[in-house]
């Protein structure tokens, strides 16, 4: 398991370097491949041994080689949480007996914090990330499900995706300036990656998505940084509770049924 979690977090580093080219490119609707990175600064490339994750950027001192100019500490942040998120993804699935479905939830976890990190930057969640993710996970999804013949499982996805697809559908057309359509289609993909897990962590994630949101509402307020009508990212907080969600769902689960006595 050792060996898995460490090939998986090296893994991560280098998904954490694409990362920052989708974040940076997808928004601004330029290709992934081409051209190389490149200073935004002096337009030189970037050599080869300086996009090695993290170490590019200590070894350069977060500057550019060329002309000097800073390098946002973002680049090797966004590498380091890539490879913490997919280590620790790897032992939460290992640790509830889910390991079959660790390709579906890496490729999650990697499109969650490209979104998150550009619905903060541009408050959108871009189609070209959200809809053929659509596919790609119902496949990742499916084979570890038929493998095993949990075909439950498969079920419970189907649902999951469809009543937080709806659930977020109703809210956006009963409140269009508090929930846009990009939160709908995530809401689709969040759904059904906890509907995999079990009922108890779709539930979670639902709830604890505008407990977040909740929170961050009254923070804003009360720091004064703006008012109930400042508009906050709302993808940001559904990522996270998803993530609380595969790691606490049982154990909130019991802990409200323990302190309700039901």
């Amino acid at each position: 398991m050792w060996f898995l979690l460490v090939v998986v977090a090296v893994f991560g580093l280098a998904i954490g370097s694409f990362l920052n080219v989708v974040i940076y490119r997808v928004p601004n609707g330029q290709s992934l491949i081409t051209p190389a990175s490149r200073c935004p600064s002096c337009n030189t490339p970037i050599r080869h041994r300086h996009n090695v994750p993290v170490l590019g950027w200590l070894a350069l001192r977060g500057r550019c080689a060329d002309c000097a100019a800073p390098i946002s500490v973002r680049y090797p942040l966004i590498e380091s949480v890539t490879a913490v998120a997919f280590t620790l993804v790897t032992w939460r699935l290992h640790s509830i007996d889910r390991l079959p479905g660790l390709p579906a939830w890496l490729y999650f976890t990697a499109i969650a914090i490209a979104l998150a990190a550009i619905d903060i930057d541009c408050h959108r969640l871009p189609n070209a990330i959200v809809l053929p993710s659509y596919p790609v996970l119902a496949l990742l999804l499916a084979g570890p499900a038929l493998w095993q013949q949990d075909y439950s499982a498969l079920l419970r996805t189907a649902v999951g995706s469809a009543a937080l697809f709806g659930g977020y559908f109703a809210l956006a057309l009963a409140y269009p300036k508090g929930m846009g359509f990009g939160d709908v289609k995530l809401a689709g993909l969040i759904g059904g990656m906890l509907g995999w897990l079990s009922y108890s962590a779709l539930l979670v994630g639902a709830f604890t998505a505008f407990l977040l949101g909740g929170v961050a509402g009254v923070a804003v307020i009360a720091s004064r940084r703006g008012s109930g009508k400042t508009p906050l990212p709302f993808g940001p907080f559904m990522l996270t509770a998803a993530a609380v969600a595969l790691c606490l769902a049982q154990p909130l689960i019991d802990g409200y049924l323990d302190l309700t006595g039901l």
